[in-house]
């Protein structure tokens, strides 16, 4: 059967809710987003790693078939500020 764009995002983002269970709860074994086979990450900061990707994959994905503009976010915050002296 042919899978969608739309399909496959909706796919990748149930896969994401599911990664950010598992990281939630310290359990290291996720579920495929479609239930058809199980990933085992050794450490925290692999599922981290994985987790970055998905979303960088997700984002890409959305911009390609016009879902949005993506996720912005910030690396660096600086603020200012003038004190009373």
């Amino acid at each position: 059967m042919y899978e969608t764009d739309g399909q496959r995002l909706l796919k990748m983002r149930a896969q994401l809710v599911k990664l950010d269970a598992a990281m939630v709860s310290g359990v290291l074994t996720v579920e495929g987003a479609d239930n058809t086979g199980r990933v085992t990450y050794r450490t925290y900061a692999e599922m981290r790693q994985a987790r970055r990707d998905l979303v960088q994959r997700i984002t890409a994905l959305a911009i390609a078939i016009g879902e949005g503009d993506g996720i912005r976010r910030a690396r660096q915050v600086v603020m200012t500020g003038r004190s009373g002296w």
